[in-house]
């Protein structure tokens, strides 16, 4: 059974990814006269700048949370090289395979000194806390909140404790990560406390990641106070599908498709089509920024070294 789904998983992923293009195809057919009619003001742009900013800071701020999780797993590595290593790899997740950042990132722990098992444990555990993240944010997408949305906060929470959590990351960094960094089969490594602190970080990077998009989808139409929450909410569930969810390289196409069907037709599908399209490219930009700049902080550090 398990070969099967080995043998099936490439097969999925290409199914997806025909699917959202699909879906995608068909709505941008469908409004491709409005799309077009869409206008960026002056006003627009400094809205796309400022969007810009918020999802770079979410981004570094995301570093700093990871330092935090791999202090709790034992992981070495300070917080400045530690956040520089974050940013610096995170563009690696376009690459198809979509493991390739968390690879680098685990060869450099292994550098550092981290033994395999710690370093693969604290690398799978911040996109699965920032997954529980999104999850409980979906709370806010629901104009009417339902039972299951209560439920889906409740499941977050009690998933990143470490007696349910530790099997998972066990199971999840065998999947992903053992043959490409060399693990041994059994994983000693493990959370041994409740990743509080990390999780409510996860909770401020999907915030923070969220009001850039609405930012985005602002530009094109202004979005009433009252939307806010609803914009936010949904996003989080489409970010959470694009990480989760086997597709194309760091979720693109995913992300876009379930967020045109959660948005519409509350907001107009041409303004959700050219928000997700900002978003992508604003997105791109704020990452290219962070690896460009931890670069060259590393670069700098590494010929002129901090003296005592």
């Amino acid at each position: 059974m398990a070969a099967f789904f080995k043998q099936l998983k490439p097969f999925l992923r290409w199914f997806v990814l025909a699917l959202t293009l699909a879906f995608l195809g068909h709505t941008l057919t469908k409004h491709w006269r409005e799309v077009l009619m869409l206008r960026l003001t002056a006003k627009s742009l400094a809205g796309l700048g400022i969007a810009t900013g918020v999802t770079l800071l979410a981004h570094i701020w995301s570093g700093w949370v990871w330092y935090g999780i791999l202090k709790l797993v034992g992981a070495p590595g300070q917080s400045a090289e530690v956040v520089i290593l974050y940013l610096k790899t995170n563009l690696a997740k376009y690459i198809p395979g979509n493991v390739w950042h968390l690879f680098g990132r685990v060869k450099t722990l292994e550098r550092w000194g981290a033994s395999t098992d710690t370093a693969i444990v604290g690398v799978v555990l911040d996109p699965l806390l920032m997954a529980a993240a999104a999850l409980g944010l979906t709370l806010l997408g629901g104009q009417d909140l339902a039972w299951w949305q209560f439920t889906a906060f409740a499941v977050a929470m009690v998933g990143v404790h470490p007696r349910i959590l530790n099997p998972i990351l066990r199971v999840l960094s065998r999947a992903q990560l053992k043959k490409a960094a060399g693990g041994s089969s059994g994983m000693s490594a493990s959370l041994q406390h409740y990743p509080l602190l990390p999780f409510l970080g996860g909770i401020v990077f999907v915030i923070g990641r969220g009001i850039g998009f609405l930012l985005a989808v602002n530009a094109l139409e202004s979005i009433s106070s009252d939307l806010w929450l609803f914009v936010i909410g949904n996003f989080s569930l489409a970010w959470l599908l694009g990480l989760v969810v086997p597709g194309a390289p760091g979720g693109l196409g995913v992300f876009e498709a379930t967020a045109l069907a959660l948005m519409t037709p509350t907001l107009s599908p041409a303004v959700v089509l050219g928000g997700v399209a900002l978003y992508r490219l604003i997105g791109t930009i704020a990452e290219a920024i962070a690896a460009f700049t931890a670069w060259l902080d590393e670069g700098w550090n590494a010929r002129f070294p901090a003296t005592e």
